[in-house]
């Protein structure tokens, strides 16, 4: 993959120096511009056509949330935001956000969300050349369709690590974002093959694939360590069919 072309926006001049700081420390990205609010940021998106905006929400003029709504989906950047407060966190998923960093941003959390956007913008390429399943494969959905703010999604479920309860939604997680779904787990597990996303504990559903390890903690619980770091229990009644999936002995 080429340099990934990047622009930062954040109305404190501070802010902008850390992130600058920060990115001369990555590899394979390039700094094309600033800008200090959120109309001088939609002109510049416009302009520079950078691949990842970091964008912060509140600032004058035009705040981040609503540069990001107002982007079309042709030409669309991917849309890190940046900012000190937590609240904003479902609204920037709404607008398809890639990831969301709290300040003051860690260099590890930062990279997480780059490396998150090239591989969001390599599946992108990567699903729009993908063949449609074969008829026979129609036992089970092939993609789940979850409300986003401009209408429904079609999240493939081949791109799905794994799935957990939330009261009465549920989360998508993907490569490259997180999706809100209102369903319940039963639902889900007569939707979904459990030869790719395996139910392994009342609240949640996993791609055994991903799994790295398998560990047993405090008061004889276990949890599954994924690809990316993610922690997910494991339900005792669900135990021995993982272990036997994994072809582990049982734990």
């Amino acid at each position: 993959m080429s340099r990934l072309r990047v622009l930062l926006v954040d109305d404190e001049p501070l802010a902008l120096d850390r992130l600058m700081a920060l990115f001369r420390q990555l590899p394979d990205v390039e700094v094309v511009g600033t800008a200090s609010d959120g109309q001088r940021a939609s002109e510049a998106i416009a302009a520079l056509r950078p691949d990842l905006v970091m964008l912060d929400i509140q600032m004058p003029e035009k705040c981040g949330l609503a540069v990001a709504a107002d982007l079309s989906h042709g030409e669309r950047p991917e849309i890190v935001f940046v900012t000190a407060f937590e609240q904003f966190a479902p609204d920037a998923f709404e607008v398809e956000a890639t990831d969301y960093l709290l300040k003051p941003v860690r260099f590890d959390r930062l990279r997480q969300a780059v490396e998150r956007a090239k591989r969001r913008r390599m599946l992108h390429e990567a699903v729009a050349a993908k063949p449609a399943p074969r008829d026979d494969a129609a036992a089970y959905d092939q993609a789940i369709w979850v409300q986003v703010r401009s209408g429904q999604q079609r999240v493939p479920v081949d791109a799905i690590d794994w799935i957990e309860a939330a009261r009465d939604y549920v989360m998508l997680h993907t490569a490259t974002r997180s999706y809100i779904h209102r369903t319940t787990m039963s639902a889900l597990q007569r939707q979904l093959d459990p030869a790719q996303l395996m139910r392994v504990h009342r609240s949640a559903f996993v791609r055994l694939g991903l799994v790295t390890a398998l560990q047993r903690v405090g008061n004889g619980s276990v949890t599954l360590t994924l690809r990316d770091g993610a922690t997910v229990p494991v339900g005792p009644h669900y135990l021995q069919s993982i272990t036997d999936r994994l072809g582990l002995a049982k734990a």
